[in-house]
């Protein structure tokens, strides 16, 4: 950005979602944004060719997160956001999938804005809309993350997840998906209901594993450490074809529901 513009523009932040990882599934906004915002801190969910979309001389930060390893708090990624602004920058903070679900984008929204610089929202494709197969035979699809900050119990809704008619996907759970297979089958899913895992979606580093609900946490682990990867429980799977790697996560109507 140049120096004139920067005098006249206030600080602000753009909270830009990255879509599932392939670079043609970025919105015109967000890809605008990046090209011409003055810095760029991203989360360790962004993928290789995205950021080798980012002009070379845009300062970047890196706030990637690993399980129990994270290079800033959140409180401190924060604070980051607010100081950049504060010092008059357009700041694109990049987060992977949609930065409003599962990616705590509304907490570092809050403190830029009581902070008293504005914020705007761009959305990206959520993973599983990116990686899932058609849904033809599920009622509905439900989105939950199966990881709580600082170790945190999980305290999901057993019952009304485990409807072995709705598509569940699950976030950011390959350290749970122990306790979360053993939780829905205690509550009445099928244990051997059909579950693929999927690292990289969208991506040419795409991999997938299937099983099912009783035996895909031990199958998972075959995943190379460290990969963003979400799993996809439901009869959903069993129509899994080459041919369907990349069709859309499709929801009858209102079925679709978020869960924090």
């Amino acid at each position: 950005m140049k120096d004139s513009a920067r005098t006249i523009l206030p600080g602000k932040v753009f909270l830009i979602g990255a879509g599932p990882g392939d670079p043609d599934l970025l919105t015109v906004k967000a890809l605008r944004l990046l090209q011409t915002c003055d810095v760029v801190v991203c989360d360790r969910l962004v993928s290789p060719e995205i950021m080798a979309l980012i002009p070379a001389g845009t300062r970047k930060i890196d706030m990637g997160k690993l399980p129990k390893c994270h290079k800033l708090s959140q409180d401190e990624i924060n604070a980051l956001l607010v100081d950049l602004a504060r010092q008059g920058l357009q700041v694109a903070r990049l987060k992977g999938g949609d930065p409003l679900i599962f990616g705590r984008g509304s907490e570092e929204a809050a403190d830029v804005q009581a902070a008293g610089f504005a914020i705007e929202y761009v959305p990206g494709i959520t993973a599983a809309q990116g990686a899932a197969a058609s849904t033809g035979v599920a009622t509905g699809v439900r989105y939950v993350t199966g990881h709580r900050a600082r170790d945190a119990a999980l305290d999901l809704d057993w019952a009304s997840l485990a409807n072995p008619q709705t598509t569940l996907v699950v976030y950011m759970g390959v350290a749970n998906m122990p306790e979360i297979s053993l939780q829905l089958i205690n509550h009445g899913m099928p244990s051997d209901l059909p579950v693929m895992a999927i690292a990289c979606a969208t991506t040419p580093r795409e991999l997938r594993v299937t099983g099912q609900l009783d035996d895909i946490a031990a199958k998972a682990t075959t995943l190379p450490y460290g990969l963003p990867v979400l799993f996809i429980i439901g009869h959903v799977v069993s129509l899994y074809a080459p041919a369907l790697l990349h069709a859309a996560l499709a929801c009858e109507g209102a079925g679709m529901h978020a869960y924090a």
